[in-house]
């Protein structure tokens, strides 16, 4: 009886203990338990975090959350936490602290509220922290530095105050620091930035600093972009350190109390006005107001003399003899002009009689050179005759009797009225901004021809200046306008014809034809070209141009794919001579295949957000933005505007920068964002996310943050190099 008793006993503690172990094999690992602190710190955390439940065994496969294996751990540890932008109101709880191996902590976008947990820096393996758009208050802790891999911090949009801790300068690996949009105030410690060589973004801007701007920031030399130091109190003269800063760096120091002239070396020489705009103290170039120093002249309190301002007057009377003589002078001179114009009236009256018998050089008479004869009417006009090549032969009664010049701008550059008339011709495209031909030339060498339209007679003087300008744009990567005829009912640009058409049908392929493949090597050396053309453009043309319409169908390809800007320059012109620009379907210089109707358009998603706004005149940083996107294009291989699942059962609705930049955020593999036929090509991986900076730099929201088209350019030619 005893020994039954004693077996029973054992079989009751056997099962116990398999019981315990099986329980706790079952419980959630310590990891997940301190997720629940976030469900629960979390107003309606049950509905916000259905699927975070406590008996699970792992949180792995929660939403939000990512795991990694990790060296010493049976289980997978918890190493990124993503729940951005739910609309979320409730604490940080210092639990997630305990999160030893959590790398990425990503909240914004939500309504967190109360002061940033010291504890939650015992993360110790933290390296981003983005709490941007809550509603977080208190101050920076000082303790944020204790973490030694930290590299992105950025905490923009908040409602955090008080001074920076000069502990600050203990966060030497971080490379983005953004605290816009708080309320920081105070002077910025002494000896903060010397210790900060790897910051490559600084962004201050919306706070309450004061003082002046130290002038430790010059050693920054690992900083990129944009310095926004804009919307503070920052006060007396800009430091000439910053001059020391790489040149590709950009200056925003807009609304604050800055006084003196601005510096005039290093960095300096590439700012453009807008970095330096409403500090009312502030003087010197780019700034259109002078730095004068009178004080020396006339010390206050002091007026000059009665002698001198007697010899002061009497120099301002005029002599009766000196007045008469420039009365002669200007008399003469008068004359003089009329005689000149009556002689050139009379010369070009001797020039008429235009007619199609092609006696003169351009088919005036026998003694003129420059007689232009108004049969280009000949080009069709109605959509029947734009189906096929055809001749463009005038054979008749011209534009209404009137007369028209046909001007050559590069004079190398020989061809007849007669033979542009009658060559062989047919339809690139038609849209608002006129119907576009190509002609091959009696010498085999073709050309495009853009109709403009009927209007702008009187604005003859207006059309010239701006075709000369247009004409005086030489470079490698923009199509190159070649001469252009003007009458009264007619206008037309001949351009370089580019032979293999645009980058839209080279991405996306033509209608009815499948995408052609483009290599890595071929879109970089694309995206070169075209930063090239237009940096050209914005800061060395004559009129320093803004393009205002730059997308892949306006970049155009030769057969060896060296890329070409097309297209500036237009809008201009079609205002002049009154044709209405509804749409862009024919291209200055491009190949078929081009639209072939004038219907609208859909929403221009190359557009920044401020050129969508009516009224706003277009500026080079509608270019870059524009530039931006077409690079996330051809990384991409994706359409401006695309849908992106997001449950099974709805689908948001994303514009391509939104889409990228979210990747980013939540950490997506690259392999996820880029064009699958880039994947092939592996040894391109670090180029191809050099180009995706690149191009979030570019489609940054607030213009003063984008970079100057210059800086994209000379950072995308040493990519690859």
């Amino acid at each position: 009886m005893q020994k039954a008793s004693s077996i029973l006993l054992i079989v009751i503690y056997v099962a116990f203990h398999i019981q315990l172990q099986i329980k706790r094999g079952s419980c959630l690992t310590a990891d997940g338990l301190s997720l629940l602190s976030l469900k629960s710190a979390v107003d309606g955390g049950d509905a916000a975090f259905a699927d975070w439940n406590e008996n699970d065994t792992t949180p792995c496969h929660w939403t939000g959350i990512s795991c990694m294996n990790v060296s010493g751990s049976d289980d997978p540890r918890v190493v990124g936490i993503a729940v951005a932008a739910k609309n979320l109101r409730g604490y940080i709880p210092s639990e997630l602290g305990t999160l030893v191996y959590l790398r990425r902590l990503n909240l914004h976008g939500n309504n967190f509220y109360g002061s940033i947990p010291d504890q939650l820096f015992n993360a110790s393996s933290l390296h981003s922290i983005f709490l941007y758009g809550n509603n977080l208050s208190g101050t920076l802790p000082p303790s944020i530095c204790n973490l030694p891999r930290l590299q992105n911090l950025d905490l923009s949009n908040n409602s955090l105050s008080e001074a920076l801790p000069k502990e600050l300068r203990n966060c030497r690996q971080l490379q983005r620091l953004i605290l816009a949009g708080n309320k920081f105030s105070g002077e910025i410690p002494a000896g903060v930035f010397p210790e900060l060589a790897n910051l490559e973004q600084l962004d201050l801007s919306s706070n309450l600093f004061n003082g002046s701007i130290p002038e430790d920031i010059g050693e920054l030399k690992s900083l990129t972009g944009t310095l926004n130091l804009s919307f503070n109190d920052f006060a007396g003269n800009i430091p000439k350190s910053l001059g020391y800063l790489p040149l590709t760096v950009s200056f925003d120091l807009r609304n604050n109390n800055l006084s003196g002239e601005i510096p005039q070396t290093g960095s300096f020489a590439n700012q453009g006005p807008t970095a330096f705009l409403n500090n009312p103290m502030l003087c010197g170039f780019p700034l259109q107001k002078t730095c004068r120093n009178n004080n020396a002249e006339n010390p206050p309190g002091i007026q000059p003399s009665s002698q001198e301002n007697e010899g002061m007057n009497s120099r301002k009377g005029l002599k009766p003899g000196l007045i008469i003589l420039i009365a002669v002078a200007d008399a003469v001179g008068v004359a003089f002009i009329g005689l000149v114009i009556v002689y050139l009236y009379w010369r070009r009256k001797d020039s008429g009689g235009c007619s199609c018998t092609g006696k003169g050089k351009f088919g005036g008479n026998e003694r003129t050179k420059f007689c232009a004869f108004p049969c280009i009417g000949g080009f069709p006009s109605n959509d029947s005759e734009i189906e096929s090549e055809k001749g463009i032969d005038g054979g008749g009664s011209g534009v209404n009797g009137s007369e028209g010049d046909l001007v050559a701008i590069d004079k190398g550059f020989n061809f007849e009225l007669d033979e542009l008339l009658r060559a062989s011709a047919y339809v690139l495209g038609k849209s608002g901004l006129g119907i576009v031909y190509k002609v091959v030339l009696g010498n085999g060498v073709p050309v495009a021809v853009r109709r403009l339209g009927e209007g702008g007679e009187q604005r003859y003087k207006e059309f010239v200046a701006e075709i000369q300008a247009i004409g005086r744009v030489k470079h490698p990567n923009i199509v190159r306008l070649r001469a252009y005829y003007w009458a009264p009912d007619e206008k037309l640009l001949i351009s370089d014809f580019i032979s293999n058409g645009n980058l839209a049908s080279a991405l996306h392929g033509r209608t009815g034809q499948a995408s052609s493949s483009l290599s890595w090597a071929i879109r970089l050396k694309i995206a070169k070209g075209t930063a090239r053309g237009l940096a050209y453009l914005h800061e060395c043309s004559p009129r320093k141009f803004v393009h205002g319409d730059v997308k892949p169908s306006n970049i155009l390809l030769d057969n060896e794919y060296q890329a070409y800007v097309s297209d500036f320059g237009l809008n201009r012109l079609i205002n002049i001579t009154g044709n209405n620009p509804s749409s862009s379907g024919g291209f200055m210089g491009g190949a078929l295949p081009y639209l072939k109707s004038a219907q609208p358009e859909g929403p221009n998603n190359y557009r920044s957000p401020e050129a969508r706004i009516p009224g706003n005149r277009p500026t080079q940083k509608w270019d870059v933005y524009s530039f931006g996107v077409v690079l996330l294009e051809m990384l991409t291989g994706k359409s401006p505007e695309l849908s992106s699942p997001t449950t099974s059962t709805s689908t948001e609705i994303l514009d391509l920068v939104r889409w990228v930049r979210k990747g980013f955020e939540v950490e997506n593999p690259l392999s996820d964002m880029v064009d699958p036929m880039l994947l092939k090509e592996v040894h391109a991986k670090k180029e191809v996310l050099a180009v995706f900076h690149v191009a979030l730099a570019c489609t940054e929201a607030d213009p003063e943050v984008r970079p100057r088209m210059k800086t994209v350019s000379e950072n995308l030619e040493k990519i690859g190099t």
